[in-house]
């Protein structure tokens, strides 16, 4: 079922503010009509947390300070299914707490966004330092078969534009978003342009239609909310259209993992978003995304002055990755780079998609991604002599 469509007027006077990146965020998230945050302080998502607390006193909504963040997913899985636009923050290890109730929300078809400020890890790691490796564990965290939807942010107006959006995407297709920021992005401070009007989409409902479960091309059923007259049963455990418990029936749970996974695939096209910058012709193609791209960017312009035919390629989704556009754009480079504040986690995906050998210039330091270390690795494959 498709999603309703709205315009409305920004609850946020429009026009251009200077605003760090986890404030960003928070802003955009009221003016997609977030009205219920659950969260736990952790840097370096503290700052969200405490804007947004201050946004939704101004605007309306509810905010809860939860024990941790177990309760925190939990409490946003409720309150998606009372009606509410639900958000919370988080990073790393916190995260990895959420998890569990992640699975149960993608499993129950449950709109939520989290933004989750990266940072150095793995476990409590470098507090306030950034990483970006928590790309891969977006995906296949918690255990089972199902499709999520990532942003890559690389500006604060990406956070502030991309949040908004993640809401629009979690009502439409009834799936956890995820905002995947890094502490470079998230503390970082730029203008922000805030727009007279937004577009809101809500969840599709259809009274009396089977909440999990439909024939619908596009895979995604109609969500009633508590409080609407429907019978709602809701289980983490294997269910029919209706709700029901049917833990013992094969041709069930066959038909509803597949379904999960197969509304967010078939509609990877319209999803997936990226961008491409100086690819019309390239010999040397970087593929960067979030803070890294940043750096990969200015790389691209110095090696371009001095004649070497270099691009990149930005992906704004991570899940689903564009894919498409990746590859018409790869076909013609010599040489595929792959910048990133980890162990090379999406390297291995682009080397999936591409069938290609990628360079892989990782980074752990806790430090953000610079032009100076991307020059270097260049030098050391012996790609450049600048």
């Amino acid at each position: 079922m498709r999603p309703t469509i709205e315009r409305v007027k920004s609850p946020i006077p429009p026009g251009n503010y200077f605003l760090m990146g986890d404030d960003a965020a928070a802003d955009g998230a009221i003016v997609a009509g977030c009205n219920f945050f659950a969260g736990y302080p952790i840097t370096p998502a503290s700052e969200l947390m405490v804007r947004i607390v201050h946004r939704l006193k101004e605007f309306g909504g509810e905010f809860i300070q939860m024990e941790d963040e177990i309760g925190s997913i939990c409490a946003m899985i409720g309150a998606s299914w009372a009606g509410a636009r639900a958000m919370t923050a988080t990073s790393g290890p916190g995260f990895s707490l959420m998890m569990e109730g992640i699975g149960y929300a993608a499993f129950t078809e449950t709109p939520l966004v989290v933004v989750d400020i990266q940072r150095a890890g793995p476990a409590t790691g470098q507090a306030t330092r950034p990483g970006s490796g928590d790309v891969l564990q977006v995906k296949y965290g918690s255990h089972g078969d199902y499709e999520i939807i990532a942003f890559s942010p690389w500006s604060v107006q990406e956070m502030f534009d991309l949040t908004a959006a993640a809401f629009n995407y979690a009502e439409a297709y009834r799936v956890p978003v995820f905002v995947m920021a890094d502490e470079s992005v998230g503390h970082l401070h730029e203008k922000v342009a805030i727009p007279d009007t937004v577009e809101r989409w809500r969840r599709p409902t259809q009274p009396g239609a089977q909440p999990f479960d439909t024939d619908d091309p596009d895979g995604v059923p109609s969500m009633p909310a508590f409080g609407q007259g429907e019978k709602l049963l809701i289980t983490g455990s294997t269910h029919n259209g209706l709700g029901f418990r049917k833990t013992q029936d094969s041709s069930v749970h066959s038909r509803l993992v597949k379904r999960l996974v197969q509304k967010i695939r078939n509609a990877a096209d319209n999803i997936a978003q990226s961008q491409a910058y100086y690819t019309e012709e390239v010999e040397i193609l970087f593929v960067a995304y979030g803070f890294s791209a940043r750096a990969a960017l200015n790389v691209v312009h110095n090696l371009r002055r001095a004649g070497v035919k270099a691009g990149l390629f930005r992906p704004i989704t991570l899940w689903p990755f564009p894919e498409k556009a990746l590859l018409s754009i790869a076909s013609q480079a010599r040489f595929i780079i792959a910048p990133e504040m980890n162990w090379g986690q999406m390297a291995r995906e682009i080397e999936r998609i591409l069938h290609r050998p990628v360079i892989s210039i990782p980074q752990v330091n806790g430090e953000g991604m610079k032009p100076e270390t991307i020059f270097a690795a260049l030098k050391a494959q012996s790609l450049v002599n600048l």
